[in-house]
């Protein structure tokens, strides 16, 4: 297998720029299909209905979801890997993604927690705002207003509904038909198994694609999986703790 994006390259470090904080979001002006995709957005689409916008995922397996696909999209830029549980920087010079920057800077301000779960518990506070902005910036979602018990709130709602269910219908169909994923789909594959989002995107498949569904993903490389095992602890704690309290 060749080396998977994000494995550790014999390279000098780069000193590390301060960081340049985020501007205010403004939205992009132009088209949505000229974005380069991500991992943490194409995650964000699978977890909500392309139509309305609501969640497939409860709480906690969404926030936490949409952090880890933040860690693995700064795996796959080579700034960081995963080994035993430990999230180690391998590259200290910034990603051109302002999000990625700030996750990034988030890690090396830090260098005495390393843990894998609590960065993941960390980063789930804030990481749907953040990819949801993100997304809203370059036109991929829109903000959409919804009063509940006198209440308003934002919910976020694709501009282009054949663009936000691309990868749920891409990554249903490479799986039903058993073929093997990219990198890029791996890691959606990844992702949706741990966040139980799996039974959704296979109802009505037989059991056979289940299990290649989990035989692609634990095929995958090391520190992606060891990535993955981590976020399903931190979504079954979270699920423990909330029937428990």
């Amino acid at each position: 297998m060749n080396r998977p994006p994000g494995a550790a390259d014999e390279h000098t470090i780069h000193a590390h720029n301060e960081p340049v904080p985020p501007r205010r979001p403004v939205r992009a002006v132009g088209t949505a299909a000229a974005v380069t995709p991500r991992i943490a957005d194409e995650f964000f689409y699978m977890a909500h209905d392309d139509q309305t916008g609501r969640p497939r995922l409860f709480d906690t397996a969404l926030s936490s979801g949409l952090a880890a696909a933040l860690l693995v999209e700064l795996y796959y830029e080579r700034r960081i890997t995963f080994e035993h549980g430990k999230v180690d920087v391998l590259q200290r010079f910034p990603p051109k993604d302002w999000l990625q920057h700030l996750v990034l800077d988030q890690l090396i301000a830090q260098p005495q927690h390393t843990d894998t779960r609590t960065w993941l518990a960390f980063l789930a506070t804030t990481a749907y705002e953040q990819v949801a902005t993100r997304m809203w910036q370059v036109g991929l979602l829109q903000q959409t207003q919804v009063s509940r018990l006198w209440r308003q709130r934002t919910v976020y709602v694709p501009t282009d509904i054949n663009t936000a269910a691309w990868s749920w219908a891409r990554l249903s169909q490479q799986v039903r038909n058993y073929r093997q994923l990219d990198h890029f789909d791996i890691a959606l594959a990844g992702l949706t198994l741990h966040t139980q989002l799996d039974t959704a995107l296979l109802d009505g498949a037989p059991y056979s694609a289940h299990a290649h569904l989990r035989q692609l993903v634990n095929q995958s490389w090391l520190p992606l999986r060891d990535l993955l095992a981590d976020l399903s602890s931190v979504i079954g704690a979270g699920v423990l703790s909330h029937r428990t309290s």
